[in-house]
């Protein structure tokens, strides 16, 4: 092995491990040096570990390989390849990433499903056994590896010395020793804050995207007490918790279901978790605030129906929010008036995601129907007052399963129509509802304009922002535990919508051609009432 660098401690530390050196910009020449090296045979692979935006390291390597030789970058530099050097020689080069095959896909560092062996042999999890074991037979010498050395409360000094003229290669960060070794779960981030059994105390579970940058911003002017919030990445949950007033920080979700003075949960996690801990907040006698969809599979639904008839003293409630939105109520309004059928053309430029997005395994995020498509069966169930009595579904199958176009029923004789698509253009209004009935038409835009068509007394309403009744859904539901009041949306409604929202996508993988017949909706409503 040769080695080739400009810092003569790194090349001292390769010499030590029993590699030839040379330094790079003073001793002869590096092609010459990997000439004599390789005795005119040409090297039979480069490992580029440089950090430079110059693209004469990869030009260096591909000189100094033999024919056929390989080319691996391991850090980064300019990638400007001369087709000479590559051709003539017939090289390969790759980009390694990072730990290995593996690295980056979720199927397999998170679901677990490794590669098989016989195809891959070094993994990412195959590498880490294979170091760990020469580790752990001596074979592997690490600590003339480690340069340097500082308490953890000095961090900031050990990141100051990692600058371009630093020689360090490895540091340690000592943390202090503790008499005891079991872990903690829970810190407090804003202890003088207090709590009192007369007031709305919140636990609150998960913080995402979703949950910083509109729920939170939506609770926190509702005179409640975010008392603890409970996140697995600490670190971000501490910012968050510090951020919005939180009396403490936990990884560990049961503290807050053991919390007597906890009265309210909410529940924004992932969707595989919502089913776990909507059951844990029943039995723990908390009303609960949890973001769509209710759960993932009919048998979740199911268990929450069970659970809920026996604590049905607590309060449940979803995060439905266009119904609250001041067009929806607008809408309502006008539409209660109307006893003629209504016709619903919902249209949805709901824009794509990566197929790796955790949203669509229906394992954990269920799939876009279930995680975003539930708000629009609500929206229609909301203005129309009626229950749903069967739907069809048709969708693309063979091209993209995200092109949905879903007819709903009513027992009012009413119809809608949903096409939820992912293959438009971001200019078009991401949201389009149309109502048509009795001559009259209403046609919402994006939550922004509401245009009237045949009206007497209504022709159009337009907001400065788009308001898609988030705060107004908060409010709703804290007004109701304070006050003692009806949930804003009704147990029956809830598990309805859910419901239909679950078997449209237990329909949509089972179909072969790509067309469903109707489907009849079995509503069990009876069970719920109480």
């Amino acid at each position: 092995m040769l080695g080739i660098d400009f810092d003569e401690n790194k090349l001292l530390l390769a010499k030590q491990f029993g590699a030839a050196v040379v330094k790079a910009g003073v001793q002869d020449d590096v092609l010459l040096a990997a000439q004599a090296f390789s005795k005119n045979r040409g090297v039979d692979g480069v490992l580029i570990a440089a950090s430079t935006r110059s693209h004469d390291p990869v030009h260096q390597a591909a000189q100094m390989c033999r024919k056929r030789g390989r080319i691996i970058l391991i850090g980064v530099t300019g990638l400007s390849l001369s087709r000479a050097d590559f051709y003539e020689k017939e090289l390969s080069f790759q980009v390694s990433c990072s730990y290995g095959p593996g690295r980056y896909d979720v199927h397999y560092e998170e679901a677990g499903h490794d590669y098989p062996i016989g195809y891959v042999r070094w993994t990412e999890q195959r590498n880490f056994e294979a170091f760990l074991e020469l580790l752990d037979q001596k074979k592997l010498d690490v600590l003339p590896m480690i340069t340097a050395r500082f308490p953890f409360m000095e961090a900031n000094v050990a990141y100051a010395a990692l600058d371009e003229q630093s020689h360090h290669l490895g540091m340690l960060l000592h943390y202090p020793n503790k008499q005891s070794l079991e872990p903690t779960h829970t810190i407090a981030v804003n202890p003088t804050i207090s709590s009192s059994s007369k007031k709305i105390v919140i636990g609150w579970i998960g913080a995402g995207n979703y949950a910083s940058r509109i729920l939170l911003p939506a609770f926190k002017p509702t005179q409640v007490t975010l008392k603890q919030i409970a996140c697995l990445a600490g670190i971000s949950g501490v910012a968050i918790g510090k951020k919005f007033g939180f009396t403490s920080v936990t990884t560990d979700a049961d503290n807050i279901f053991l919390d007597p003075d906890i009265n309210i949960v909410v529940i924004a996690t992932r969707h595989d978790t919502h089913a776990h801990f909507i059951c844990r907040a029943l039995e723990a006698g908390k009303h609960i605030f949890v973001e769509k969809p209710l759960c993932i599979t009919l048998d979740e639904l199911a268990r929450i129906q069970a659970k809920w008839l026996l604590h049905s003293q607590c309060k449940l409630m979803i995060g439905f929010n266009r119904r609250f939105s001041p067009h929806l109520q607008k809408m309502k309004q006008l539409l209660t008036s109307m006893t003629a059928p209504k016709y619903f053309i919902m249209t949805v430029n709901a824009g794509e995601i990566p197929k790796t997005h955790w949203a669509y395994s229906l394992d954990v995020g269920g799939g876009r129907m279930i995680g975003e498509a539930c708000h629009f069966i609500d929206m229609l169930r909301f203005l129309t007052g009626a229950s749903i009595t069967h739907f069809h579904v048709e969708s693309a199958a063979s091209i993209n399963r995200d092109q949905i176009c879903l007819t709903l029923h009513f027992e009012d004789g009413s119809l809608g129509v949903i096409h939820y698509l992912t293959n438009g253009h971001n200019r078009f209004q991401k949201e389009r509802l149309e109502v048509f009935c009795n001559g009259k038409i209403l046609q919402l835009d994006n939550f922004r304009k509401l245009k009237g068509l045949g009206w007497h007394h209504f022709k159009k309403m337009n907001l400065w922002r788009q308001d898609k009744g988030q705060r107004a859904c908060v409010e709703r539901f804290v007004k109701t535990v304070r006050d003692g009041l009806e949930t804003p949306i009704a147990i029956n409604e809830i598990i309805e919508v859910s419901r239909i929202a679950l078997q449209v996508s237990v329909a949509m993988q089972s179909q072969v051609s790509g067309k469903l017949h109707a489907h009849r909706l079995v509503l069990d409503e009876g069970a719920l009432q109480s």
